[in-house]
Formats: C-alpha cells, sequence, structure tokens
C-alpha cells in the first residue's frame, strides 16, 4: 500500500481501529521529514503495546541473518516490539532484497518493522524486495520541499507553534527571507523555525523580528542552480551562485551542470524550430520533474544565436578552469579573471 506523508496522520487515526500494518517503509532524501515520520509511527506503535525496541543498520558487513532472528524472535518477558530497519545505501544487495522479501511473506503479529530508505531511483523502487515490502504493508514517500513551497511550508511550521507573520506584502517577504536563508537545509530551517518560538511569544511576528533572528543556514545544490537559470530568477541565481562559491563546491561540476543546461536548451530550441512538440522533446532528452516545464519556457525565451553563444562561453570557461590558455574568438572579450565571474555572466545570459 503506497501512502502519502500528508496522509499518515490520518492512516495513524484509522490504525487506532484497525490495528496498525505489521511493516512500514518510509524512503526519501529529506531527512528531518522522514525522521518525524518514523517517529510517529513509533509513538503509534508503543501506544498500540509494542514496547520493545531493536535497532538494525543495514551497513557494509551487516549479517542479514540477524534481521530474519529479530523478526521471529520474542522478548524475554513476551512483549511486542518494534523492529527499526535502517538501509542507508538504499542497496541491500542480494543477500539482503532475499531477507527482506523473506520477512515480507511470514509478519509477525509481535513485530512491527519500521524500514528506513533514502530516495529510491525508479529501478530500485521496481526491485522485487521493493515490491514485497510495499505489498506487504504501508510506502510513505518523503517528498522534497520545493522551492516555490518552501515559504508555505515556514507558515505551517510556525503556525505548529502558534506564530503567524504579519499580514500583506511585509508577511510574503517575511517568509521569502527566512526560505533564503534555509534553502537546502530543511534541519536547520527546522531549527530556525524553533529559535523564533523560543524568542518571541505566540502572535504575530513582524519582518524586522525574522530578520534579526533568523541565520543564513542555506544549503545550494549544484544541481537546483539550473532550475533557477531556467526560471529566469536573477536574484536567486546570483545568491545560488554565491553559496556554492562559498560553500567551496567545484567550478568544474558547476561549469558542467550549468553547460549541460544549456546544450539541453538549444537542442530543445532546434526541436521546436522544426516543428516537434515540446512533450516528444521532453521525453527523447529524458528532461523530468520541474525542468519538465522550465525547460519548454526557457528555450521559447532565448533565440538559437544566444544560447550558441553560451556554449562558446562555456568552452572558453572550461580551459580556464582547466588552467589551460583562452582562445578568444576575434573581437571578444578576455574572460573575468576570477572563475567564478565567469560563470555568473554564463547563467546570467541565459537567465536575463
Amino acid at each position: 500500500m503506497q501512502l502519502k506523508l500528508d496522509g499518515l496522520d490520518a492512516h495513524l487515526k484509522q490504525a487506532k481501529a484497525k490495528g496498525l500494518a505489521p511493516l512500514y517503509v518510509v524512503h526519501g532524501d529529506e531527512h528531518l521529514l522522514v525522521l518525524e515520520a518514523v517517529d510517529r509511527l513509533r509513538a503509534a506503535a508503543r501506544e498500540a503495546g509494542f514496547s520493545e525496541r531493536e535497532v538494525l543498520v543495514a551497513e557494509r558487513g551487516f549479517h542479514w541473518g540477524q534481521l530474519v532472528e529479530a523478526q521471529q524472535s520474542m522478548s524475554l518477558f513476551g512483549d511486542r516490539k518494534i523492529v527499526e530497519l535502517r538501509i542507508p545505501s538504499g542497496k541491500p544487495g542480494k543477500d539482503g532484497g532475499e531477507a527482506l522479501r523473506a520477512v515480507a511473506a511470514q509478519p509477525s503479529p509481535d513485530v512491527v518493522l519500521l524500514v528506513t530508505l533514502p530516495r529510491l531511483d525508479f529501478a530500485t523502487s521496481k526491485s522485487a524486495w521493493f515490491q514485497a515490502l510495499e505489498g506487504a504493508g504501508v510506502s510513505i514517500k518523503v517528498d522534497t520541499v520545493d522551492r516555490t513551497r518552501l515559504p508555505a511550508w515556514v507558515s505551517e511550521r510556525l503556525a505548529l507553534q502558534q506564530q503567524r507573520v504579519e499580514g500583506g506584502e511585509p508577511g510574503r517577504r517575511a517568509l521569502q527571507f527566512i526560505a533564503d536563508k534555509v534553502e537546502g537545509n530543511l534541519l536547520a530551517a527546522h531549527q530556525e523555525i524553533q529559535k523564533l518560538g523560543l524568542l518571541y511569544p505566540p502572535g504575530e511576528l513582524s519582518f524586522d523580528q525574522v530578520h534579526d533572528a533568523v541565520l543564513n543556514v542555506a544549503r545550494y545544490d549544484v544541481f537546483k542552480l539550473s532550475e533557477a537559470m531556467l526560471s529566469g530568477d536573477v536574484p536567486r541565481l546570483v545568491r545560488m551562485l554565491e553559496g556554492l562559491r562559498g560553500e567551496g563546491e567545484a567550478t568544474v561540476l558547476v561549469l558542467w551542470a550549468l553547460t549541460e543546461e544549456i546544450r539541453v536548451l538549444s537542442k530543445v530550441r532546434q526541436g521546436l524550430a522544426a516543428g516537434k512538440p515540446a512533450g516528444v522533446l521532453m521525453r527523447e532528452l529524458r528532461v523530468w520533474g520541474p525542468r519538465e516545464r522550465l525547460v519548454p519556457q526557457a528555450a521559447q525565451r532565448l533565440q538559437l544565436p544566444r544560447l550558441e553563444a553560451a556554449l562558446a562561453l562555456a568552452a572558453r570557461l572550461d580551459r580556464q578552469v582547466k588552467g589551460l590558455q583562452d582562445l578568444p574568438p576575434p573581437g571578444s572579450a578576455p574572460l573575468p579573471a576570477e572563475p567564478w565571474d565567469g560563470l555568473q555572466q554564463l547563467a546570467l545570459m541565459v537567465a536575463r
């Protein structure tokens, strides 16, 4: 059975009358939300009489017989128990897959098994062992909180501690300010929101209060950089580049991510000019998720000569970051002395 995270509370409410499932799988990369989901499941199991707890971590050298033994063995005092299995890699291997299928096939009425996994790729989600777990219990997928939804998420979290931002434009600015400072770091976002609850009483928060309290704890993902470039969000784009630079991200990786996106845009632009539907081009180029919407919009906005100029600049930057001599075309301006300034120039060619 598949369940969305926002449906977990309703499921647990029904489980008070019908009983918990024998097995739960929580998977996703938002560690805060995964931990909170497992905490709620653990609390519900304890309330239902599963008073003991055993934790197994499937790391290198783990013996999968421990899982089968934990599933089958009774407590010395006859208590029912919670068995938590954590698979940090998300890849149990052949032995692990067989063990997981075995425990899924023979659930115990005296054990609730909680399995936590990172975000699964398509192949893993279709594997026999994962399908067995999902068929025997409840699978809960924890999606990342998209940047566009982050202000609303912050608002919801403030409401849980009886706080809210002021109405109108100042409130929107306050939520955007928090989102900018905590983007990509949901655990830190949670801590900053809790700090607001400690510093100020329940009720309305002004922009100045938020500004004074919230630290800059954002963590930027180089692969999210392309989303800011495609959407034309220049302030976010510049902020992310400065953040990646401050975190010591490799210029080669940032350049590669930007260049690959520009190549895709160039192919889409050529395809659209040839009369191909955008949906067909997205499938051919394997463009999924938020990029499936952003890439066609950016391709419509940009002319092919600009994309070709961007690729030419990327080639020059590639030589620069590798320590090679720049070979500028006749009449071209020299590259900025600092590669990060050149990366910003490249990204802005597409974003603007």
